[in-house]
């Protein structure tokens, strides 16, 4: 922020008020932050700029810390005063001031005690130009004290009574926060019925048998010393109705009459305030709080009103389940009466707070730091507020102006000092006090006469952007005294700037009202008075204008749908855009459903709180645009209603209706549907629909049918719900207008024909006594109709029937009235037998070693005697051709639908014995097997052998020994062992490979290297080859002299012994090199080490990390018993 000067141009003559203006206007140039340079060289009375709070509650257990801040030219010096005498800091040890500061701190941590420093304190900041003074600072220390010490009686309380628990905790300083919690340190739950109040006790409006409990503790938290005082448990005890009346059953004859009254209801008692009415006094700006807490059964419910007006919108606030009124921010206007009124539903209870609003002194104009020329005049006015009027009084750097020393320059009036012909001596801190009896106000101004050449404060080649055609501000800010003149320059050598294409304002800033592209460039401004000249220049960029190119748009969506709106910019490359989406001109809800994207907004899931505006805003450094669209939430109809029967005939009524509201989304039709109270109550069929603009509609009706009618109105979001149902019409009888859909005949055995039907709905049958004539003959044997009349059913059953052969049928309704119309007929068949023949000349082609393809010739259809479904073919494993025992024979089913006559038989196993049959099927089931077919599999490759172990191992040998495969798949011609060594990174050797004769189980290898790891691959092989391998590692032994002298001396006492000593050695060893090395000295350990190197060990190293020299070996194999 620059400094500003905002006086106008006027003569001589102008008005007291202006001067005052101009004023007033140059101290608030000075009050900004100036740059360090005119700081440190411009006079300057003391401006206190940090001070404790008037009223200070200190720890008594920490230093206490009073602030006193000052700026001034030069830096000020510091006192202070205590209880209105001078405070001697170099008199109390425990006191001390800041370095350059007039902080005091006082050090109650080496001794001192805080209630021996209570008081008031004032600081004053004092240089050669003035002396500013600050607010009284009261000190208090902070004060926790014990709970006294009580005897707490039980309370003993009747179910439904009212109870209120008192805490009266100690008086503390600051008043100490109240809670209420139960021994595990948990906060009791606090209700309509059970709540704390403001004065810190705990209200039952009603107890019930579950408060019955011995723990209910009030806590007490001091914040400035951060404690918690507890007060001593309360117990409740809640006697229940139940339980009391059995107590006294218990203590009275049979004879006698008892019984406690059940829990009755209570209308509303007020437990606090107490009395009808009540005052309360709240001063201005702080928060008001009323409460009011009932007793009564059923819990009261509390409502608050003001008397004669309405409590203030967006200050109110209701806490404590409405028991507690609070306003913040309070005025006077909220001065009145408030009534409280609890209520239940047997009566109710008010009362009446008579609220008044005090004011503590408030500025209407403070006074502002002058600084004016050598001659000139000024004004000090120092207006403030309050209830009651505050008394206005001046000091004169700190002392009452009435015994300040005299300046002829001033004459105070009231509120207001008045300067004339200031001279440099006139520079002087002045106080004004505002007090009342709530409070008082002080401030500090200053009167600063200077004389000082021009000096420009705004920075040199300070850059300044705009976007074109909107103003261009340049500043110039400036200090001199007399005030200088300024004039402005476009460019180093350019002519000075006039004309109406720019404004010029009293502070020094230049106005280019429509600043455009050609603006861009260097502007000079020039400050003179008759002390000197100075010069700044500044620099204009003119920027293009922030678009949207792409606005959001008006849409409609429907609740629960997905709606996105568009806002694609355009900005000058130089600027970097931010964009943010507002919802009715405030910030979007915080819900996952909203998604804002780089150029659009997405709101998931709509309900219908998203109906609203929503507005793109784009910002930049230099400009802001936005774009607005409304979001409209459509929905279902409302139910259309006042449906009424007109125009009734036999076979037809005129049904009208009023439409419902149509929910932003017009209705496109209506739907009538209809109940048949006669035959189907409850039941709605779809009748008709007409478009959404008819509300009139001709229905067409069936005879002997109790018609109602409902309503559907249809939106492109979906349809209402029902109408109201109309009035009923029952129409008279006819003879049926329709048959029985769906006529079928069926066998279900070999010698019947089931004939089914679906039968006529209620309103269908146009009459009573609704029957069917059912009628069949058999097909192509002109034969005559067979009939019967059936009720009440939708199946009849013919027997005595041919097997499997063509019926026609017909199904016509009739009722008390006459047949329907001639039915059309339809063709049955008589029930299914089993096939009568199995297929022929089946034949098997072996594929592969698991796959094979069956065929055979399809049976005549005669023999079907039914619908041909389909062919089964059913295939077992005899036997495996590699081994003779027989196992568990498990056959597998194929099914080939329809008149096929070939199949493949996937999943077969190799070199195995097949049989197979092929049996043929209709709806009745299978036909006799056709006679077994055997086939054999081929040969495969084995899977791996069943396991491998490796034993005995020796220096240079090894013992293996192996399962033969579990399914050889064919006959093992031999197996394949593949080994190598391993060494210690995990590199392999070189692959050797050996034959091994298939009637082995066992294999000894010999002529291996000692202590090596081999890494062995085995597989059994087929005439068709190799299966899958399995593979194991094993390890030979090192020396056996080498192992064994190990094993020996590892098991000797005395070998124990001595290396127990060697430890010991080393462990004096260590300690001695760390003692000479601390003192710069070295050890050669490693040269030690490799002077004393293990000989045996050495070779060994030289063979570590190769495979060695491989040698002949040979093997030894057993064959199995």
């Amino acid at each position: 922020m620059q400094p500003k000067v905002m006086m106008k141009k006027k003569n001589i003559s102008a008005s007291k008020a202006s001067l005052i203006l101009f004023l007033c206007q140059i101290v608030s140039a000075l009050d900004v932050p100036l740059d360090s340079k005119l700081l440190e060289e411009l006079l300057q009375p003391p401006t206190i700029t940090q001070q404790s709070p008037k009223d200070y509650i200190v720890d008594p257990r920490e230093n206490i810390v009073i602030q006193c801040e000052a700026k001034g030219k030069p830096p000020p010096s510091f006192s202070w005063t205590r209880n209105g005498t001078h405070f001697d800091i170099d008199k109390d040890a425990l006191v001390t001031m800041k370095p350059n500061s007039g902080t005091l701190v006082i050090n109650i941590m080496n001794g001192g005690k805080a209630e021996a420093y209570e008081g008031v304190y004032q600081c004053t900041a004092r240089n050669e130009r003035g002396a500013a003074i600050s607010n009284n600072i009261v000190i208090r220390p902070s004060r926790s004290p014990l709970w006294t010490k009580e005897k707490l009686e039980p309370n003993q309380v009747r179910e439904g009574d009212s109870l209120v628990l008192h805490c009266r905790p100690p008086v503390g300083l600051p008043p100490p926060i109240i809670f209420w919690m139960d021994n595990a340190f948990q906060r009791l739950p606090q209700s309509e019925r059970v709540s704390q109040g403001l004065n810190g006790d705990l209200y039952f409006s009603n107890v019930q048998p579950e408060d019955t409990r011995e723990d209910y503790i009030c806590y007490a938290r001091f914040n400035h010393t951060q404690t918690i005082q507890q007060k001593q448990p309360i117990s409740v005890k809640v006697f229940s109705m139940d339980s009391l009346n059995d107590t006294i059953a218990a203590n009275l004859s049979d004879t006698d009459i008892y019984g406690a009254k059940p829990v009755t209801e209570r209308q509303p008692v007020l437990l606090t305030p107490t009395g009808s009415t009540s005052t309360k006094v709240e001063l201005r700006g702080n928060v008001l709080l009323l409460e009011c807490i009932a007793a009564g059964l059923p819990t009261p419910v509390i409502r608050w009103i003001k008397e004669g007006g309405e409590l203030p919108a967006n200050r109110t606030f209701f806490e404590n389940f409405k028991k507690t009124l609070k306003i913040i921010d309070v005025s006077e206007a909220d001065s009145g009466n408030y009534k409280c009124i609890a209520r239940n539903t047997l009566g109710s209870a008010h009362h009446v707070i008579s609220v008044t609003v005090k004011a503590a002194p408030y500025w209407i104009t403070a006074p502002r730091n002058l600084v004016l020329s050598p001659g000139e005049d000024g004004m000090l006015i120092c207006r403030a507020n309050g209830n009651p009027k505050p008394d206005i009084s001046w000091l004169a750097n700190g002392v009452p102006i009435a015994i300040a020393p005299e300046d002829p320059s001033r004459k105070v009036d009231g509120d207001t000092i008045i300067f004339s012909h200031v001279q440099e001596r006139s520079s002087a801190v002045y106080q004004c006090n505002a007090s009342n009896e709530y409070g008082y106000l002080l401030a500090n101004a200053f009167v600063n006469v200077l004389a000082e050449p021009p000096r420009i404060l705004t920075p040199a080649n300070k850059l300044y952007q705009v976007i074109a055609d909107s103003p261009a501000l340049l500043d110039c800010a400036y200090f001199g005294s007399p005030k200088p003149e300024i004039e402005w320059f476009k460019g180093v050598k350019g002519s000075i700037l006039r004309g109406n294409e720019y404004v010029f304002h009293d502070n020094g800033t230049l106005e280019i009202p429509v600043a455009q592209k050609d603006s861009t460039g260097t502007y000079t401004c020039v400050a003179r008075n008759e002390l000197g000249k100075i010069q700044n220049e500044v620099q204009l960029e003119v920027k293009d204008p922030t678009m949207i190119i792409k606005q959001p748009e008006y849409k409609v969506i429907q609740r629960y749908g997905q709606v996105s709106f568009e806002c694609i910019i355009k900005h000058d490359s130089t600027l970097l855009p931010t964009v943010i989406w507002l919802k009715d001109n405030d910030e979007l809800p915080d819900d996952e459903r909203f998604l804002v994207g780089k150029d659009n907004l997405t709101i998931m899931n709509v309900t219908d709180k998203d109906d609203g505006t929503y507005t793109c805003i784009v910002n930049t450094t230099l400009d802001s645009v936005s774009a607005s669209a409304v979001l409209t939430v459509v929905a279902r109809p409302n139910p259309p209603f006042d449906l009424e029967l007109t125009g009734q005939l036999e076979r037809s009524v005129e049904l009208s209706w009023v439409p419902g509201d149509e929910n932003n989304s017009p209705i496109t039709n209506f739907v009538i549907e209809f109940e048949d109270g006669l035959h189907e109550p409850g039941v709605w069929h779809y009748q008709t629909e007409v478009p959404g603009t008819q509300t009139t509609v001709q229905l067409k009706l069936s005879p002997y049918v109790s018609y109602s009618f409902r309503v559907i109105a249809v939106n492109e979001i979906g349809r209402s719900q029902p109408s109201e149902p109309s009035e009923q019409y029952l129409t008279k009888s006819a003879n049926p207008d329709e048959n029985p859909s769906n006529v079928q005949g069926i066998g279900s055995e070999p010698d019947n024909l089931v004939i089914t039907w679906e039968s006529l709905r209620g309103f269908q049958s146009n009459g009573p006594g609704l029957q069917y004539k059912v009628s069949w003959r058999q097909k192509d044997v002109d034969d005559e109709w067979t009939s019967v009349i059936v009720a009440n059913v939708s199946k009849y059953i013919v027997s005595g029937t041919p097997t499997f052969v063509p019926y026609e049928i017909k199904v016509q309704a009739l009722n008390d009235l006459g047949y329907a119309p001639e039915p059309l007929e339809v063709i049955g068949h008589s029930g299914e037998d089993l096939p009568m023949v199995a297929p022929g000349n089946v034949q098997v082609h072996v594929i592969n070693s698991t796959l094979a393809k069956v065929h055979w010739d399809p049976v005549p259809l005669k023999t079907v005697r039914g619908h041909l479904q389909g062919y089964k073919v059913y295939y077992w494993k005899v036997q495996s051709l590699s081994r003779r025992s027989r196992r568990h024979v498990e056959k597998k089913i194929l099914t080939f639908r329809g008149n096929k006559t070939f199949g493949m038989l996937p999943g077969l196993e190799p070199y195995s014995s097949y049989k197979l049959n092929v049996r043929v099927v209709n709806g009745k089931g299978e036909g006799p097997a056709s006679p077994d077919k055997v086939f054999k599999t081929p040969e495969g490759v084995p899977s791996s052998p069943s396991f491998l172990k490796i034993t005995n191992p020796t220096l240079d040998s090894l013992t293996l020994e192996w399962g033969s495969p579990t399914h050889p798949n064919g006959v093992l011609t031999s197996y394949i062992l593949k080994f190598q060594p391993i060494n210690n990174t995990h590199e392999l050797g070189p692959l050797v490979e050996i034959r091994i004769p298939a009637n082995e189980s066992s294999l000894i290898l010999k002529n291996l290297n000692y202590s090596t790891r081999y890494k062995f691959y085995f597989n059994a092989q087929t005439s068709v080859g190799s299966g899958s391998q399995i593979t194991e590692e094993a390890v030979t032994i090192m020396d056996e002299a080498m192992a064994s002298r190990q094993v020996d001396i590892a098991t000797q006492g005395w070998f124990i012994g001595l290396m127990c000593a060697v430890a010991l050695l080393i462990l004096i060893l260590l300690i001695v090199c760390f003692i000479r090395r601390n003192k710069g000295g070295k050890y050669p350990v490693k040269e030690k080490e490799d002077a004393h190197a293990d000989p045996e060990i050495q070779p060994m190293k030289e063979d570590d990390g190769t495979f060695g020299e491989y040698r002949l070996f040979s093997f030894v194999s057993s064959a199995p018993f």
